[in-house]
């Protein structure tokens, strides 16, 4: 069983396990569709962390898109002293809400450190 993976998803990573509910930045895709997030960095199986090198081949995450909304709105304001220069914007973050389905891992059972020896193997041929 895996108890949970860390993804990377719009520039950020996130820890996410089955049945969690998580806020990521904008994807284009409609509510109610499963999303495969396949850029897995790490993932704990049974109570060994597997490290991938950047990513784990064969590894992946599905997710329910519940739907998208958007962030608190954020003012971005210029200002400079003694010259009467003053900009006002604002800015609000557009998100995605997903529900964390399953993780899923190949058969094989790929892991890093399988990784790993696979890549010496045909470095020391």
């Amino acid at each position: 069983m895996v108890n949970f993976a860390i993804i990377e998803s719009g520039g950020k990573q996130y820890k996410v396990e089955p049945g969690m509910n998580l806020k990521v930045e904008a994807m284009a895709v409609e509510s109610g569709s499963d999303v495969e997030l396949g850029s897995v960095l790490a993932i704990s199986k049974d109570g060994k962390l597997s490290l991938g090198n950047p990513i784990i081949e064969g590894v992946k995450v599905v997710a329910e898109v519940i739907g998208q909304t958007r962030g608190r709105k954020l003012i971005v304001f210029k200002y400079k002293a003694k010259t009467r220069y003053r900009k006002k914007n604002g800015h609000r973050q557009t998100y995605t809400n997903l529900l964390i389905k399953d993780i899923l891992t190949d058969q094989k059972g790929t892991t890093a450190t399988k990784a790993k020896e696979e890549l010496e193997e045909t470095n020391g041929s």
